[in-house]
C-alpha cells in the first residue's frame, strides 16, 4: 500500500469490540478468558492467558487452545465478513505448534486469505509477549446462505 493510501474494510456487518464481545458472553471463549483486542479494516486481533484455564499437565499452553483461539478468530472475521443473510461454519482447521509458552499471553492476528462467494479461508498467526511466534493456524470456511 502506498504511504497515505487507506486500506478498504472487508466487513459487511456492523462489528466492533463491544460487539464481538457480546457474543461471546457464556461461550467456551470467555470462559478461557480469550480478549479481543482490535478489529482493523482487515483483520482482527484476541488474545488468550497462559494460567491455570489453558495450560496442559505439563505447564504449556494447550494445543488445544490455539485452536480455539484461531477458530474463534477465523469463525468471527467470516460471519462479519459475510453478506447479511448468510452464517460461516468451519469446513477444516489445522494447526502448526512452533514454540512452547508457559506464561504471560498469546496473541493472535487473523486475515483472510480469501473472500469468495460460497468459501473463506483465514490464517491466524500466534505470538508470545516477547513477539516470538508460538503457532499458525488456518481455517476454511463455509458460507450459506440462511
Amino acid at each position: 500500500m502506498t504511504a497515505g493510501a487507506r486500506a478498504v474494510s472487508i466487513w459487511k456487518k456492523p462489528i466492533s469490540l463491544q460487539e464481538i464481545a457480546a457474543v461471546h458472553v457464556g461461550t467456551a471463549v470467555a470462559h478461557l478468558g480469550i480478549e479481543f483486542l482490535e478489529v482493523g479494516e482487515d483483520y482482527l486481533r484476541a488474545r488468550v492467558p497462559v494460567d491455570a484455564r489453558t495450560r496442559q499437565p505439563f505447564g504449556l499452553l494447550h494445543g488445544g487452545v490455539s485452536v480455539v483461539l484461531a477458530e474463534t478468530l477465523g469463525s468471527t472475521g467470516a460471519h462479519y465478513s459475510a453478506p447479511e443473510g448468510s452464517r460461516a461454519v468451519g469446513l477444516d482447521i489445522n494447526a502448526n505448534h512452533l514454540r512452547a509458552t508457559t506464561s504471560g499471553w498469546v496473541t493472535a492476528t487473523a486475515r483472510p486469505v480469501h473472500i469468495g462467494r460460497t468459501t473463506q479461508v483465514w490464517q491466524i498467526d500466534m505470538v508470545n509477549d516477547a513477539g516470538e511466534p508460538t503457532c499458525t493456524s488456518r481455517i476454511t470456511m463455509a458460507v450459506l446462505n440462511s
